[in-house]
Protein backbone atom coordinates (compact mmCIF):
# COMPACT_ATOMS: atom_id res chain seq x y z
CA UNK A 1 0.00 0.00 0.00
CA UNK A 2 1.17 3.44 -1.16
CA UNK A 3 2.28 5.62 2.18
CA UNK A 4 2.02 9.96 1.71
CA UNK A 5 5.32 10.64 2.99
CA UNK A 6 8.41 13.13 1.43
CA UNK A 7 9.79 12.98 -2.15
CA UNK A 8 6.51 10.96 -3.47
CA UNK A 9 6.44 13.62 -6.06
CA UNK A 10 10.01 12.97 -6.59
CA UNK A 11 10.88 12.49 -10.41
CA UNK A 12 14.18 11.51 -12.29
CA UNK A 13 13.74 15.07 -14.67
CA UNK A 14 16.28 14.47 -16.97
CA UNK A 15 14.50 11.17 -18.01
CA UNK A 16 10.75 12.21 -18.12
CA UNK A 17 12.36 15.22 -20.35
CA UNK A 18 13.67 12.90 -22.48
CA UNK A 19 10.02 10.77 -22.67
CA UNK A 20 8.30 13.97 -23.29
CA UNK A 21 10.20 15.23 -25.98
CA UNK A 22 10.05 12.26 -28.00
CA UNK A 23 6.16 12.30 -27.09
CA UNK A 24 5.90 15.30 -28.61
CA UNK A 25 8.42 14.66 -31.84
CA UNK A 26 6.40 11.20 -32.39
CA UNK A 27 2.51 13.10 -31.64
CA UNK A 28 3.22 15.67 -34.01
CA UNK A 29 5.11 13.40 -36.92
CA UNK A 30 2.93 10.31 -37.07
CA UNK A 31 -0.57 11.85 -35.49
CA UNK A 32 -1.04 15.70 -36.37
CA UNK A 33 1.59 15.93 -38.70
CA UNK A 34 2.54 19.48 -38.57
CA UNK A 35 6.03 21.27 -38.27
CA UNK A 36 6.48 22.69 -34.94
CA UNK A 37 5.05 23.84 -31.85
CA UNK A 38 2.72 26.99 -31.14
CA UNK A 39 2.74 28.11 -27.29
CA UNK A 40 1.27 30.98 -25.74
CA UNK A 41 2.92 32.27 -22.67
CA UNK A 42 1.70 33.88 -19.39
CA UNK A 43 4.40 34.15 -17.46
CA UNK A 44 3.71 31.53 -15.39
CA UNK A 45 4.98 28.30 -14.88
CA UNK A 46 3.26 26.02 -16.55
CA UNK A 47 3.32 27.51 -20.35
CA UNK A 48 6.82 28.20 -19.58
CA UNK A 49 8.07 24.55 -18.29
CA UNK A 50 5.76 23.79 -21.96
CA UNK A 51 7.58 26.21 -24.12
CA UNK A 52 10.65 25.00 -22.59
CA UNK A 53 10.37 21.44 -23.65
CA UNK A 54 8.97 22.48 -26.69
CA UNK A 55 12.29 24.18 -27.75
CA UNK A 56 14.45 21.11 -26.14
CA UNK A 57 12.07 18.63 -28.50
CA UNK A 58 11.95 20.33 -31.43
CA UNK A 59 14.73 23.35 -31.19
CA UNK A 60 13.60 27.02 -31.50
CA UNK A 61 13.52 27.28 -34.80
CA UNK A 62 10.11 25.32 -34.73
CA UNK A 63 8.88 26.82 -31.79
CA UNK A 64 6.38 29.78 -31.80
CA UNK A 65 5.38 31.78 -28.84
CA UNK A 66 2.72 34.69 -28.31
CA UNK A 67 2.08 37.41 -25.60
CA UNK A 68 -1.28 38.13 -25.04
CA UNK A 69 -2.08 40.43 -22.26
CA UNK A 70 -5.04 42.70 -21.58
CA UNK A 71 -6.23 45.38 -19.62
CA UNK A 72 -6.19 43.27 -16.25
CA UNK A 73 -2.68 42.04 -16.82
CA UNK A 74 -0.33 42.57 -14.36
CA UNK A 75 3.42 43.67 -15.44
CA UNK A 76 5.09 41.37 -13.42
CA UNK A 77 3.62 38.73 -15.56
CA UNK A 78 4.33 40.38 -19.11
CA UNK A 79 7.89 41.10 -17.52
CA UNK A 80 8.23 37.06 -17.11
CA UNK A 81 6.87 36.36 -20.55
CA UNK A 82 9.22 39.07 -22.21
CA UNK A 83 12.18 37.29 -20.09
CA UNK A 84 11.70 33.63 -21.08
CA UNK A 85 11.27 34.34 -24.83
CA UNK A 86 14.40 36.25 -24.97
CA UNK A 87 15.78 33.08 -22.87
CA UNK A 88 14.39 30.27 -25.02
CA UNK A 89 15.31 32.69 -28.15
CA UNK A 90 12.17 31.78 -30.11
CA UNK A 91 10.26 33.20 -32.33
CA UNK A 92 7.22 35.45 -31.06
CA UNK A 93 4.71 37.78 -31.33
CA UNK A 94 2.98 40.17 -28.35
CA UNK A 95 -0.92 41.20 -29.02
CA UNK A 96 -2.91 42.85 -26.50
CA UNK A 97 -6.32 41.91 -26.94
CA UNK A 98 -7.99 44.20 -24.92
CA UNK A 99 -9.46 45.97 -27.65
CA UNK A 100 -11.14 42.85 -29.20
CA UNK A 101 -12.44 41.62 -25.91
CA UNK A 102 -13.52 45.57 -25.42
CA UNK A 103 -15.09 45.10 -28.65
CA UNK A 104 -17.07 41.89 -28.07
CA UNK A 105 -18.41 43.06 -24.44
CA UNK A 106 -16.21 41.19 -22.08
CA UNK A 107 -15.66 44.06 -19.96
CA UNK A 108 -18.74 45.70 -20.29
CA UNK A 109 -21.07 42.62 -19.34
CA UNK A 110 -18.51 41.63 -16.21
CA UNK A 111 -18.91 45.38 -14.98
CA UNK A 112 -22.53 45.60 -15.32
CA UNK A 113 -22.88 41.94 -13.33
CA UNK A 114 -20.39 43.83 -10.43
CA UNK A 115 -22.18 47.01 -10.61
CA UNK A 116 -25.72 45.48 -9.30
CA UNK A 117 -23.70 44.48 -6.32
CA UNK A 118 -21.90 47.31 -6.29
CA UNK A 119 -23.48 50.72 -8.25
CA UNK A 120 -20.33 53.10 -7.32
CA UNK A 121 -18.06 50.56 -9.32
CA UNK A 122 -16.24 51.98 -12.66
CA UNK A 123 -13.09 51.20 -14.03
CA UNK A 124 -10.89 52.89 -11.68
CA UNK A 125 -12.32 50.10 -9.06
CA UNK A 126 -10.47 46.40 -9.23
CA UNK A 127 -12.21 43.33 -8.79
CA UNK A 128 -11.46 39.82 -7.99
CA UNK A 129 -13.77 36.38 -6.93
CA UNK A 130 -12.84 34.62 -4.15
CA UNK A 131 -14.18 31.11 -2.85
CA UNK A 132 -14.85 30.53 0.51
CA UNK A 133 -16.77 27.64 2.47
CA UNK A 134 -15.13 24.67 1.68
CA UNK A 135 -12.62 24.02 4.41
CA UNK A 136 -15.27 25.50 7.13
CA UNK A 137 -17.43 22.25 6.85
CA UNK A 138 -19.53 24.60 4.66
CA UNK A 139 -20.97 25.14 1.06
CA UNK A 140 -18.14 26.65 -1.29
CA UNK A 141 -19.58 30.40 -2.12
CA UNK A 142 -18.14 32.80 -4.02
CA UNK A 143 -17.43 35.80 -2.52
CA UNK A 144 -17.18 39.64 -4.76
CA UNK A 145 -14.03 41.78 -3.21
CA UNK A 146 -13.75 44.97 -5.06
CA UNK A 147 -11.65 47.62 -4.08
CA UNK A 148 -11.98 51.35 -4.66
CA UNK A 149 -9.94 54.02 -6.05
CA UNK A 150 -8.80 55.40 -2.53
CA UNK A 151 -8.01 51.49 -2.12
CA UNK A 152 -10.90 50.64 0.61
CA UNK A 153 -12.06 46.26 0.16
CA UNK A 154 -15.08 45.51 0.14
CA UNK A 155 -16.95 42.13 -0.26
CA UNK A 156 -20.72 40.96 -0.56
CA UNK A 157 -21.36 37.35 -1.18
CA UNK A 158 -22.21 36.64 -5.24
CA UNK A 159 -25.61 35.41 -6.38
CA UNK A 160 -25.57 32.76 -9.16
CA UNK A 161 -27.00 35.02 -12.18
CA UNK A 162 -24.27 37.78 -11.64
CA UNK A 163 -21.82 34.87 -10.60
CA UNK A 164 -22.16 33.12 -13.50
CA UNK A 165 -22.31 36.20 -15.96
CA UNK A 166 -18.67 37.49 -14.36
CA UNK A 167 -17.00 34.29 -14.90
CA UNK A 168 -18.80 33.88 -19.10
CA UNK A 169 -17.43 37.32 -19.33
CA UNK A 170 -13.96 36.48 -18.46
CA UNK A 171 -13.97 33.33 -19.86
CA UNK A 172 -13.14 35.72 -23.28
CA UNK A 173 -9.93 36.25 -22.13
CA UNK A 174 -9.21 32.47 -22.63
CA UNK A 175 -11.26 31.75 -25.92
CA UNK A 176 -9.99 35.25 -27.82
CA UNK A 177 -6.42 33.80 -26.77
CA UNK A 178 -6.57 30.40 -28.26
CA UNK A 179 -8.27 31.92 -31.66
CA UNK A 180 -5.00 34.14 -31.79
CA UNK A 181 -3.64 30.36 -31.24
CA UNK A 182 -5.07 28.76 -33.69
CA UNK A 183 -4.25 31.28 -36.30
CA UNK A 184 -0.96 31.16 -35.78
CA UNK A 185 -0.53 27.18 -35.97
CA UNK A 186 -2.74 27.27 -39.37
CA UNK A 187 -0.56 30.12 -40.84
CA UNK A 188 2.42 28.14 -39.94
CA UNK A 189 1.46 24.40 -40.18
CA UNK A 190 2.25 24.15 -36.63
CA UNK A 191 0.57 22.48 -33.58
CA UNK A 192 -0.95 23.94 -30.35
CA UNK A 193 0.24 22.99 -27.01
CA UNK A 194 -1.90 23.02 -24.30
CA UNK A 195 -0.31 23.93 -21.17
CA UNK A 196 -2.24 22.38 -17.75
CA UNK A 197 -0.51 20.42 -14.92
CA UNK A 198 -2.05 17.21 -13.65
CA UNK A 199 -4.09 19.46 -10.81
CA UNK A 200 -5.57 21.48 -12.91
CA UNK A 201 -6.67 19.27 -15.68
CA UNK A 202 -7.89 17.05 -13.03
CA UNK A 203 -10.24 19.29 -11.19
CA UNK A 204 -11.42 21.06 -14.44
CA UNK A 205 -9.67 24.35 -13.88
CA UNK A 206 -9.54 25.43 -17.67
CA UNK A 207 -11.82 27.19 -19.94
CA UNK A 208 -14.22 24.95 -22.14
CA UNK A 209 -12.34 25.97 -26.17
CA UNK A 210 -10.52 28.54 -24.33
CA UNK A 211 -6.95 27.39 -22.73
CA UNK A 212 -8.55 23.58 -22.17
CA UNK A 213 -8.23 23.65 -26.34
CA UNK A 214 -5.26 22.02 -27.71
CA UNK A 215 -3.62 19.46 -30.35
CA UNK A 216 -1.59 18.25 -27.23
CA UNK A 217 -1.01 18.95 -23.45
CA UNK A 218 2.58 17.91 -22.56
CA UNK A 219 2.82 18.52 -18.50
CA UNK A 220 -1.44 17.36 -17.88
CA UNK A 221 0.48 14.25 -16.06
CA UNK A 222 2.71 16.63 -14.32
CA UNK A 223 1.59 17.65 -10.51
CA UNK A 224 2.20 21.19 -10.48
CA UNK A 225 5.39 20.67 -7.75
CA UNK A 226 6.79 18.74 -10.64
CA UNK A 227 6.43 21.27 -13.17
CA UNK A 228 8.60 23.68 -11.31
CA UNK A 229 11.43 20.89 -10.48
CA UNK A 230 11.10 20.32 -14.21
CA UNK A 231 11.13 24.35 -15.27
CA UNK A 232 14.65 24.08 -13.06
CA UNK A 233 15.86 21.48 -14.18
CA UNK A 234 15.55 22.86 -18.17
CA UNK A 235 17.26 26.06 -17.16
CA UNK A 236 14.20 28.39 -16.88
CA UNK A 237 15.24 31.79 -15.27
CA UNK A 238 14.88 32.23 -11.84
CA UNK A 239 12.33 35.54 -12.14
CA UNK A 240 9.81 32.52 -13.70
CA UNK A 241 10.71 29.81 -11.20
CA UNK A 242 10.30 31.92 -8.09
CA UNK A 243 7.16 33.85 -8.84
CA UNK A 244 4.49 32.89 -6.72
CA UNK A 245 1.45 31.27 -9.23
CA UNK A 246 -1.92 33.76 -9.66
CA UNK A 247 -4.52 33.29 -12.42
CA UNK A 248 -3.54 37.46 -13.93
CA UNK A 249 -7.04 37.23 -14.98
CA UNK A 250 -9.08 39.38 -12.59
CA UNK A 251 -7.84 43.53 -12.11
CA UNK A 252 -6.94 42.29 -8.06
CA UNK A 253 -4.13 40.27 -7.47
CA UNK A 254 -5.63 36.41 -7.18
CA UNK A 255 -4.11 32.91 -6.29
CA UNK A 256 -5.36 29.73 -7.64
CA UNK A 257 -6.47 28.77 -4.01
CA UNK A 258 -8.45 31.75 -3.78
CA UNK A 259 -10.48 31.35 -6.61
CA UNK A 260 -10.24 27.40 -7.05
CA UNK A 261 -8.84 24.84 -5.00
CA UNK A 262 -9.41 24.33 -1.20
CA UNK A 263 -5.26 24.58 -0.34
CA UNK A 264 -2.26 25.97 -1.92
CA UNK A 265 -0.77 24.01 -4.68
CA UNK A 266 1.96 22.42 -2.87
CA UNK A 267 -0.36 20.59 -0.46
CA UNK A 268 -3.34 20.19 -2.95
CA UNK A 269 -0.47 18.54 -4.90
CA UNK A 270 -0.06 16.06 -1.92
CA UNK A 271 -3.98 15.93 -1.45
CA UNK A 272 -4.85 14.54 -5.55
CA UNK A 273 -1.57 12.17 -5.12
CA UNK A 274 -3.04 10.95 -2.15
CA UNK A 275 -6.65 10.49 -3.16
CA UNK A 276 -5.56 9.10 -6.64
CA UNK A 277 -3.52 6.66 -4.58
CA UNK A 278 -6.31 5.38 -1.81
CA UNK A 279 -4.50 6.81 1.23
CA UNK A 280 -7.32 7.60 4.12
CA UNK A 281 -8.03 11.24 4.87
CA UNK A 282 -6.51 10.73 8.36
CA UNK A 283 -3.41 10.06 7.19
CA UNK A 284 -3.60 12.90 4.09
CA UNK A 285 -4.64 15.72 7.45
CA UNK A 286 -1.01 13.92 9.61
CA UNK A 287 0.68 15.17 7.19
CA UNK A 288 -0.55 18.39 6.30
CA UNK A 289 -1.30 19.51 9.65
CA UNK A 290 -5.28 20.02 9.54
CA UNK A 291 -7.99 18.38 11.55
CA UNK A 292 -9.42 15.09 9.80
CA UNK A 293 -12.59 16.81 9.10
CA UNK A 294 -10.79 18.77 6.61
CA UNK A 295 -8.81 16.30 5.46
CA UNK A 296 -12.19 14.62 4.42
CA UNK A 297 -13.68 17.96 2.83
CA UNK A 298 -10.89 17.72 1.06
CA UNK A 299 -11.22 14.88 -0.70
CA UNK A 300 -14.78 15.39 -1.22
CA UNK A 301 -14.18 18.32 -2.78
CA UNK A 302 -11.82 16.53 -4.93
CA UNK A 303 -14.41 14.16 -5.76
CA UNK A 304 -17.01 17.35 -6.71
CA UNK A 305 -14.55 18.80 -8.80
CA UNK A 306 -14.36 15.85 -10.93
CA UNK A 307 -17.85 15.32 -11.21
CA UNK A 308 -19.44 18.56 -12.21
CA UNK A 309 -16.86 19.36 -14.52
CA UNK A 310 -17.03 16.29 -16.95
CA UNK A 311 -18.43 18.41 -19.27
CA UNK A 312 -15.39 20.58 -19.62
CA UNK A 313 -13.74 17.24 -20.93
CA UNK A 314 -16.21 16.06 -23.02
CA UNK A 315 -16.32 15.35 -26.40
CA UNK A 316 -19.93 16.62 -28.60
CA UNK A 317 -22.37 14.00 -28.49
CA UNK A 318 -23.37 12.54 -31.60
CA UNK A 319 -26.85 10.81 -32.32
CA UNK A 320 -24.81 8.05 -34.09
CA UNK A 321 -21.41 6.72 -33.59
CA UNK A 322 -19.30 7.86 -36.79
CA UNK A 323 -15.76 5.77 -37.64
CA UNK A 324 -13.52 8.22 -39.01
Amino acid sequence: MSTLKDGVLDLDYEKEADRICEFLRDTLRTKLKRRGLVVAVSGGIDSTCSAALAVRALGKNKVFCLRLPEQDSTKETGDRSQILVNHLGVKYETMNIAQTLDAIGCYQWRDNAIKKLFPSYNNTWKSKIVLKGGLEGKYNHFILIVQTPEGELLEKRLPLEEYLTIVAATNYKQRIRKTVEYFHADRLNYAVIGTPNRLEYDQGFFVKNGDGSADVKPIAHLYKTQVYAMARYLGVPDEVCDAVPTTDTYSLSQGQDEFYFALPYQQMDYALWAFNHEIPAEELSQYLGISENQGKMIYQDIRNKRRTTTYLHAKPYLVDAIKI
